[in-house]
């Protein structure tokens, strides 16, 4: 979906329409959910303060976000995904993979079909969404970038090595500021320098990811599209008004916990639900160092003191002076497994 938020909120108050819209509450604290194209013209992205979003683009609306009508917009566009196919990977509220290789409506290509979901999402919720068609995930990700907003773009299977070969290794998935900095290091700066590399060069230097890197080089993505994706991790976190020290986090440490055992009991109320095994807390620090900390007690956590105990003792195990203050924590479960194989083990223990 293009500018997913700040179109809903544009679509939904005329007035907002052809401004720069940012959808953020106002604050030092507050960042930048995201912006509409017109925002962006000024240098405003997701995820930055948005005390600098108001510096670039002093004359941008602010909105505060609503998830709940974003959630339901999201829900409509997932609907049309499904009449068209049930392989659908869903990655946030505003993007999905789907697998188009056999579809419900038979339609000739994945491009047609790329062509009827987007004039669907278009006359159904008055919003434009952009599509990547490709053979792969990674290269249908590029793709689905590459014509923003309300754009199609195609990479057919012939074309894919002349595509890549003159992208930035910045494109390639994984690639980010410290590894495109290593890679300049060894003079690449294409994907076509990632080439001349070779597979063992990169391997020795960079152990498994060098390998995938020479796959993505070549457009070799094997990950199939799927439709359920376990559970890795449910979690909560808030920045402060101000900063904290360790000592002064209790309370909110509790109501993360509280936040993140009510996601989880929504996993579990699913009859193929999986089981959590450890909490985690996480830190960010007035100089914006992230720190985590994790625990898997013997049993997993049964209930939400259990989980907010658990957070609270964590802060013991963080190693920095006490005088250090945070401007963000986070409480979390994660280590999720069936709970077939966690019955299974635990019989196998005690039988």
């Amino acid at each position: 979906m293009d500018a997913f938020y700040a179109s809903v909120e544009q679509r939904d108050d005329p007035s907002l329409r052809g401004r720069p819209v940012v959808v953020a509450w106002r604050g030092a604290r507050s960042v930048v959910c995201a912006a509409s194209y017109e925002a962006r013209k000024f240098g405003v992205r997701s995820a930055m303060p948005a005390i600098r979003a108001e510096r670039l683009c002093p004359q941008a609306v602010f909105v505060p976000p609503d998830f709940v009508r974003y959630k339901a917009v999201s829900k409509q566009v997932r609907e049309i995904f499904g009449r068209h196919t049930d392989l659908i990977e869903p990655l946030s509220l505003d993007e999905a993979y789907l697998d188009v290789t056999q579809t419900f409506t038979g339609l000739p290509s994945a491009t047609a079909t790329a062509q009827a979901i987007r004039a669907e999402i278009r006359e159904e919720t008055e919003l434009t969404a952009s599509a990547g068609v490709a053979p792969n995930k990674f290269l249908a990700k590029i793709a689905s970038d590459w014509n923003k907003p309300d754009g199609l773009f195609v990479i057919r299977p012939h074309q894919v090595d002349a595509f890549l070969a003159p992208l930035p290794v910045g494109r390639l998935p994984g690639v980010g500021k410290v590894m495109e900095a290593k890679l300049a290091e060894l003079g690449v700066s294409t994907v076509s320098d990632l080439r001349v590399l070779g597979p063992a060069a990169l391997e020795q230097r960079f152990g498994r990811w060098g390998r995938r890197l020479h796959e993505l080089a070549h457009g070799i993505d094997d990950h199939p599209v799927q439709s359920e994706r376990p559970t890795m991790q449910i979690s909560a976190e808030d920045t402060f008004e101000r900063d904290l020290r360790l000592s002064e986090m209790e309370d909110h440490i509790r109501r993360l916990a509280e936040k993140a055992w009510r996601g989880y009991e929504r996993e579990r109320a699913d009859p193929h639900g999986r089981i959590a095994r450890t909490v985690v807390l996480k830190l960010k620090t007035d100089d914006f160092r992230i720190l985590t900390r994790s625990l898997t007690p013997p049993e997993p956590p049964a209930s939400l003191e259990a989980v907010a105990d658990i957070a609270c003792a964590l802060r013991e195990r963080v190693d920095l002076p006490s005088r250090t203050r945070y401007r963000l924590v986070g409480v979390g479960l994660s280590g999720f497994i069936d709970a077939d194989r966690l019955n299974a083990a635990q019989t196998d223990l005690f039988g």
